[in-house]
């Protein structure tokens, strides 16, 4: 059976690191990594003693990079051993004890059996043991995951992951320098359609998860900066879209008020149909190419991209003429709420159907 790289990047660690190192050991694992992330010079007693304990090794940060860069380093270590192919990949395990070394283990059964699965250890936030901010934080974050990016993760703040050889390849160079790697390792196996193993695991949080070095703020914002970019890059394409459509209905206008008198009566369909024809063109390619990195036969891409316009425009009028008639509402703020509404599911539409197809996680 192939071996597995235990990885765990470490910033300033209590001694309870040993311990459960030790733990690992004596379950049977031997090959363990260690980052020292630029832990403070008090913390160095307990990195000689790990890097004493046979199976063990430690890289060391000569200052503080951050989780992702330690990740990084850890996953550049690994590719680089000289009997790589002895090895299924690599699982990452925080360094706070929130994970049992059972858990290790059968995370460990679940990559082997799973070798292009990116393999994820899922706590129970309805546990009672739960701090109030992990619960309701995850629960927030993979909602929003789920709606932007059609992939259901049950735990996507885990820090228990099973990485398999040639995913590795795939994830060292993403963006990302402390934990919203993490988050952008999820938008790229979404992205890529990398399948996703889920392996239900111990809730364990050691003294309410006081060793932590989450910063609640800068990092989540810098998570939410990544989970929310493809909504933002899709906006901004459909702001751009809808200048270029304004601009260019005022130019086809003028120009065949000109050609053809300004009492022509198709003037203004024309011009219309000039402008929407070339925004819509412009959009359908920026949101392919850039908002959602799309491949795939462009005829192919394009039809669907189409008919869900026509169903979108032929939806807003509907619904509109509908709540205008029946509820007597104001007919133009209606359609400002309504189109809206459909807007935020077109994004949904076009990341899951028009531009990709996705594939969900399993669970184990």
């Amino acid at each position: 059976m192939k071996k597995c790289l235990i990885l765990i990047p470490a910033y300033n660690p209590n001694s309870g690191l040993i311990e459960y190192i030790d733990d690992l050991l004596s379950k049977g694992i031997r090959d363990i990594l260690v980052v020292n992330d630029g832990s403070r010079k008090s913390c160095s007693e307990i990195f000689e003693t790990v890097a004493g304990r046979r199976g063990c090794t430690v890289l060391t940060h000569a200052v503080n990079s951050g989780k992702g860069r330690a990740m990084k380093n850890g996953f550049n270590y690994f590719l680089n051993l000289p009997d790589l192919e002895e090895y299924s990949g690599v699982i990452t395990v925080d360094s706070d004890g929130q994970h049992s070394a059972a858990d290790v283990l059968r995370l460990q059964s679940a990559m082997i059996e799973n070798p292009d699965s990116l393999v994820l250890g899922c706590r129970d936030f309805d546990s009672d043991n739960v701090p109030f901010k992990s619960r309701y934080g995850n629960k927030i974050t993979r909602t929003a995951f789920r709606f932007l990016y059609g992939m259901k993760i049950s735990d996507t703040q885990t820090g228990l992951r099973g990485y398999p050889t040639g995913l590795i390849y795939c994830f060292i160079e993403l963006y990302g320098e402390r934990f919203e790697y993490e988050t952008n390792i999820l938008i790229e196996a979404a992205d890529k359609k990398i399948p996703i193993t889920e392996i239900p695991i111990e809730t364990i949080y050691v003294n309410n998860n006081s060793e932590t070095h989450f910063r609640p703020l800068k990092d989540s914002v810098a998570i939410y900066r990544l989970i929310l970019g493809s909504f933002f890059k899709y906006t901004f394409s459909s702001i751009l879209s809808f200048i270029i459509d304004i601009g260019l209905f005022q130019i086809a206008l003028r120009i065949i008020n000109r050609i053809a008198g300004p009492d022509a009566d198709f003037a203004i369909t024309l011009a219309t149909a000039v402008s929407r024809i070339c925004s819509s063109l412009f959009n359908f390619a920026v949101n392919r190419r850039i908002v959602f990195k799309s491949g795939g036969k462009t005829s192919a891409v394009m039809l669907k991209y189409y008919i869900l316009c026509i169903c979108q425009a032929a939806l807003s009028a509907g619904i509109v003429t509908a709540v205008w008639k029946f509820f007597n509402t104001e007919a133009v703020f209606t359609k400002i709420i309504v189109d809206i509404l459909l807007f935020i599911l077109s994004f949904k539409i076009q990341k899951i159907w028009v531009f990709s197809n996705r594939k969900g996680s399993k669970k184990s």
